[in-house]
């Protein structure tokens, strides 16, 4: 960390940015979407109705504030900016499931950036003792409301059995 960022608390970094509370990602800030739009009908389902071609934003979760189980039918990719590690639960589409952790040792093996593939279910805490996290999203094509999907602990319990406790414990 720099000189000018070592004494940021949370919420410091919430105010600066403009963070506000979201459903499903702890904080956030839409940062970017594309001027450029990808008109209806060019692209598959379920893009039909076209989307701005990318959009990124900030998020920060804490303790109280962690990223809740969801999907984005876009692709994304998860950036490590600023805090402590954060675990992400990944449900993959042929019923296994990884946990990543994006954060700033990766002599350890963390990860600054993580790739979601579009329809992914995922959720993410804090690394144990964590106080913060800043990150950043970028999604293609751009995000609409509607391809955010909130998950079921419970009904991904049942697709994931080898998820179960993980989900459980995220949750």
């Amino acid at each position: 960390m720099t000189d000018e960022l070592a004494g940021l608390d949370a919420d410091q970094v919430r105010r600066l940015l403009g963070l506000e509370p979201h459903p499903t990602c702890g904080f956030v800030r839409i940062s970017f979407v594309a001027g450029e739009y990808i008109a209806p009908g060019g692209l598959p389902e379920p893009f039909t109705a076209g989307r701005p071609a990318g959009s990124a934003l900030y998020f920060m979760v804490t303790p109280d504030a962690p990223v809740h189980l969801h999907c984005i039918r876009n692709d994304q990719l998860y950036h490590r900016y600023l805090g402590d590690p954060l675990e992400v639960l990944l449900l993959y589409p042929d019923g296994s499931h990884a946990v990543e952790i994006v954060g700033p040792d990766i002599h350890a093996g963390h990860r600054l950036q993580l790739l979601l593939p579009g329809s992914m279910f995922h959720t993410a805490r804090l690394a144990r003792g964590g106080r913060w996290f800043l990150g950043a999203s970028t999604e293609w094509p751009g995000v609409d409301p509607s391809d955010v999907v909130v998950g079921d602990v419970d009904e991904l319990a049942e697709q994931y059995p080898g998820a179960a406790s993980l989900l459980r414990e995220f949750a």
